[in-house]
């Protein structure tokens, strides 16, 4: 890992909208990811695929050949080292989509089926509630994983059930916590947002406290592998929440995403600071992937946050897109839709088109309903233009509380943006660098998320411990 702080940073140095469009290897590189502007061919009008790299997965196991199925399959191997699965139980079921032949389909079909035994009892014995929760956690995981690539299977439609599944397990798992976390409905416009807050115990003691954001496509048991169990550990308060575009909002009540984060994060801080268990001086903002935008969004505007960390910083997901595809976004939504419909949708492979509809289905109602029934959405102006409004580049000055940036070896999916994003900073601020050198590379270091809880907690209690 790499460290500087604002003292000793000096010159340039870079998750979750979209990678690339990968060739006939199969999608798009798992969360989103693009080819970055300096090795992206030159731009044309067309769907044609390619990769962002010769190697787009540098140094890291190799579970499938198509770098999509790979990078998603190394967070649920990740997840072990906080309970969220098992490494014999995801490499079992890695060898079963190989075996069978890499597809949506396969991969869908085998960690549902992995999800569904967890959520039954074992088959000796009777289980104990610690079996039982940890089970369910573990589902949640595998569940996770099948929605992610559900679009791309033979029954889309049942991505709604699917997230379902996955939201039943984390809430059997969180029911078995001791303590329960404390869960409630913060208002946000007419949906209210589902809240999750965990405790170190039940003492009522007020304690430093973690706001996590989540990012384009992620879930709650995200959460609880990048913050909850390591502020628990440290004896922090941690909230889990869903917000506009994301798990419930998304999924049940068809809400997409804002650009305004703070009108999501300030009524959380109001929830927390009527709260007599929360130090309301030592509150603090992390967002994962695409969220390393939206909550220093959020910041900008929500002072009584005492410290911001974004993992990793973006500036602009829409330049998460490949230039292919932002070329495309005219002012004139007809000629955009027009240029969409025609040109690029006839000639986009199945598991392309598979990833479009998954990348764009948070920013659009009618075309996450569409990708649901099997279609592509035809209205490409819309979701692309509230991609691109969640542009934070004029808003970075307006944070003032310390902030730590993170940025990845061979970051796939915003190369560039996470030193960019510390240079216009004006705030106290870090900037670290998880490298290869200790397998923490790659957009969120799926593989070491406990070295990656090291650096930001590590970080925040320096920051806050004496607030």
């Amino acid at each position: 890992m790499t460290y500087l702080s604002a003292d000793r940073a000096s010159g340039p140095t870079r998750r979750t909208t979209l990678t690339g469009l990968v060739g006939g290897a199969g999608a798009l590189l798992a969360a989103g990811c693009s080819a970055s502007p300096a090795t992206a061919p030159t731009a044309r009008r067309t769907a044609r695929a390619y990769a962002s790299a010769s190697d787009p997965t540098p140094g890291v196991m190799t579970l499938f050949k198509d770098p999509a199925y790979n990078f998603n399959g190394l967070f649920a191997l990740g997840g072990s080292g906080y309970g969220a699965s098992e490494v014999g139980e995801v490499l079992t079921a890695v060898n079963t989509i190989n075996k069978a032949g890499l597809s949506a389909q396969t991969y869908t079909e085998t960690f549902k089926k992995l999800g569904d035994q967890l959520r039954k009892p074992p088959g000796s014995g009777k289980p104990g509630t610690e079996t039982t929760r940890f089970r369910a956690l573990r589902a949640a995981q595998y569940y996770a994983q099948a929605l992610f690539f559900v679009l791309g299977s033979d029954t889309p439609g049942s991505e709604e059930e699917l997230y379902k599944a996955g939201r039943g397990s984390w809430d059997a798992f969180c029911e078995r916590c001791d303590p329960v976390p404390v869960t409630a409905r913060i208002p946000y416009g007419k949906t209210p947002l589902p809240v999750w807050f965990f405790r170190p115990d039940s003492s009522g003691e007020r304690r430093p406290t973690v706001i996590l954001t989540n990012g384009s496509d992620g879930q709650n048991v995200d959460m609880w592998t990048y913050g909850v169990a390591a502020a628990l550990q440290r004896g922090w308060n941690a909230l889990v929440y869903d917000g506009p575009g994301q798990g419930q909002l998304l999924f049940v009540d068809q809400v997409v995403f804002t650009p305004r984060w703070e009108t999501v994060v300030t009524p959380i801080v109001d929830w927390l600071t009527a709260r007599p268990d929360v130090d309301t001086g030592r509150i603090a903002l992390t967002g994962l992937s695409m969220a390393g935008d939206l909550a220093p969004r959020a910041a900008a505007f929500e002072h009584r946050i005492a410290a911001l960390v974004a993992m990793p910083g973006v500036l602009s997901p829409w330049l998460g897109f490949p230039p292919e595809i932002r070329e495309i976004l005219t002012p004139d939504k007809e000629k955009t839709n027009d240029l969409w419909n025609k040109e690029v949708v006839p000639e986009l492979p199945p598991s392309a088109a598979a990833t479009m509809k998954k990348r764009i289905e948070p920013f659009s109602v009618p075309a996450m309903l569409a990708a649901r029934e099997g279609k592509m959405f035809t209205d490409f102006h819309t979701p692309a233009t509230l991609i691109k409004s969640l542009d934070i580049t004029d808003v970075v000055g307006r944070i003032k509380m310390p902030t730590l940036v993170l940025d990845y070896d061979f970051e796939q999916f915003y190369p560039g943006q996470p030193r960019q994003l510390f240079d216009k900073l004006t705030a106290p601020k870090d900037y670290v660098k998880l490298t290869a050198a200790t397998g923490a590379q790659l957009h969120c270091s799926p593989m070491a998320p406990q070295q990656h809880c090291e650096v930001v907690f590590d970080w925040l209690q320096e920051k806050l411990s004496g607030s």
